[in-house]
């Protein structure tokens, strides 16, 4: 089949007042004259770096004789029902599970910087670099996997990347051990010295994403009236609709549909957390959710639409802050987190402690699934992305970083095969694995951290 029709270019937009709206790929997208097998042409792949702290259950002598973290044989005919990864059994053919690595660089390497393991955790996940201990301004760590893939491919989007997170972090100067609060309140660095800040409001990336180029004064004018972004565009939605295709006008509703159900929830939050009943969190901004699984579900339903329209092809996240002490009662748990990850070496303790683990990691399925279900060229965006998912930090318990949980998820563009199961050598730095991320998506780097080789993160076998 050869299409003659001249093409919607890829970077066609909706405009209206304040309002611009990126477009998904379309069909209509491509190229006069190419055949029908340009479909199969996809954006690079996209990534997800999510950090969640205090470690795991699974990297203590009763989580590992347990196999509360990883399962207990490597390759791909693992059983995931002991471990908390079980809530993702029916997605094992899109996981890449890597068990029993370490991470040296968080570790204290003075007797100044002993007893600071939670300030510099965050800081050493993505960059795999040992921190300064400073409370000043002379910060220093290393740039982070995501910046690194966001200088290669950022000047392809309209956003380089976005750093998200949950847990408020607005603290300022110096925390505790003599390490300054900077450390905490960044998973990404877009150079040694210079951490990118988080954003925790809902509200503020959908602005983010689908506000470019209105004041704030526009913003809040339209939230004020209680209209959608999409009454904005409605004209401009309907001529683009007369010049597309039957699949293409399926594909731009479904899209549309999207943005507006995450725009309702964040309106409704909103209207919840203004209507002056008393609030679990009373110094969040109006468009963070009480409720954490909703708040962690929204930010990745922006991630997922970022992902289709090609606003961003990366992103980092932070699911909790260190040191929290917040109760997670969905999890039948009632001790704050942090007191919980200080379990004492009981068993029964542990036992709880890989109750909250796995309330976290069941949250997962539910972006997996939307990125799943979301077109993306002639695939869906989970084949086409990588999500990494892990903590730098292993038995929270006596403060230790060997162990630490890590796993992958999607199949980076076609490049990462899924289903198996990595148990690496004791002393193996997850720096390794993170080395062979950023070469599997075309970066030409040798070293990586404390990186000692690259892992072959695919089974062995033709």
């Amino acid at each position: 089949m050869i299409i003659s029709r001249k093409p919607l270019p890829r970077r066609t937009v909706l405009k209206g007042m304040g309002v611009t709206l990126a477009l998904p790929f379309l069909e209509a997208m491509v190229p006069a004259r190419a055949t029908a097998s340009a479909l199969r042409t996809t954006p690079r792949p996209r990534l997800v770096a999510i950090e969640m702290v205090h470690g795991s259950a699974g990297a203590t002598a009763i989580g590992l004789q347990k196999n509360l973290w990883s399962p207990a044989d490597a390759g791909s005919a693992f059983d995931l029902s002991p471990s908390v990864l079980s809530v993702l059994d029916d997605y094992r053919q899109h996981l890449t599970i890597i068990s029993n690595t370490d991470v040296r660089n968080a570790e204290a390497f003075t007797a100044e910087e002993i007893g600071g393991d939670h300030f510099r955790s965050a800081a050493v996940f993505l960059t795999q670099a040992h921190p300064r201990q400073t409370q000043g301004s002379d910060l220093r760590a290393g740039t982070s996997l995501d910046q690194l893939m966001a200088q290669q491919f950022g000047r392809e989007t309209v956003i380089p990347s976005l750093q998200l997170c949950i847990e408020n972090v607005d603290q300022a100067g110096g925390c505790f051990y003599g390490y300054s609060c900077a450390y905490t309140d960044s998973i990404s660095w877009a150079s040694p010295e210079q951490p990118l800040p988080m954003v925790r409001d809902p509200r503020l990336v959908f602005d983010q994403l689908f506000g470019v180029g209105a004041t704030e004064a526009q913003r809040a004018a339209r939230r004020r009236r209680d209209r959608s972004i999409l009454d904005f565009v409605t004209a401009a939605t309907a001529r683009l609709q007369n010049t597309l295709g039957a699949a293409d006008r399926e594909r731009l509703s479904d899209y549309l549909d999207d943005v507006r159900e995450v725009e309702r929830r964040i309106q409704r939050v909103e209207a919840e957390n203004q209507s002056g009943e008393p609030r679990e969190i009373p110094d969040a901004p109006a468009g963070v959710p009480d409720s954490y699984e909703e708040h962690v579900k929204l930010m990745f339903d922006l991630q997922a639409i970022a992902f289709a329209a090609d606003l961003t092809r990366v992103s980092a996240f932070k699911l909790s802050r260190d040191v929290s002490n917040r109760v997670f009662r969905e999890a039948g748990v009632t001790t704050g987190f942090h007191i919980a990850s200080h379990h004492q070496d009981r068993e029964d303790r542990i036992l709880e402690f890989a109750k909250i683990n796995k309330y976290h990691v069941a949250l997962l399925p539910y972006f997996l699934q939307k990125l799943k279900s979301t077109r993306d060229g002639d695939g869906d965006l989970l084949t086409n992305s990588l999500i990494i998912y892990g903590s730098p930090m292993g038995n929270s318990n006596v403060h230790n970083h060997k162990r630490c949980p890590l796993l992958l998820a999607g199949h980076a563009d076609g490049k990462l095969k899924g289903n198996w199961h990595i148990k690496t050598p004791d002393g193996t730095p997850m720096a390794n694995a993170m080395l062979s991320v950023l070469q599997m998506a075309g970066l030409e780097i040798e070293q990586f951290g404390d990186s000692t080789r690259a892992m072959e993160l695919n089974p062995n076998v033709t």
